[in-house]
């Protein structure tokens, strides 16, 4: 994600219930729905034991737009009532940012 700050993060972060059934495809749903809200700037996520998604936005009006928006709100119900034990959510504003990458060699 190339943006230069100050935009604002989303930290999601959740442990999944033993019943997942229909998760993954939900969760490609909302990313590919995700990228196409006004606002939206990108997107990181892992899971493991714990999953993290951060996803990044140019304003809290693109973030509360997003939470309301009706797949996004049925989601978040299925998540509460089916896939989730617990989640966490975190807006931060980003005011620096910086990355490293290993400079690839030719051999």
């Amino acid at each position: 994600m190339d943006k230069t700050p100050p935009y604002y993060a989303v930290i999601f972060t959740s442990k999944h219930s033993k019943n997942t059934d229909g998760y993954d495809e939900m969760a490609e749903q909302m990313e590919t729905l995700a990228k196409q809200q006004k606002g939206f700037l990108g997107m990181t996520s892992i899971r493991e034991h714990i999953g993290i998604t951060v996803s990044y936005w140019e304003s809290l009006d693109a973030i509360a737009n997003w939470k309301q928006q009706n797949n996004h709100l049925t989601a978040q119900e299925k998540g509460r009532n089916t896939w989730y034990d617990w989640y966490d959510v975190k807006i931060c504003k980003v005011e620096r940012a910086y990355s490293f990458n290993t400079p690839k060699t030719i051999a």
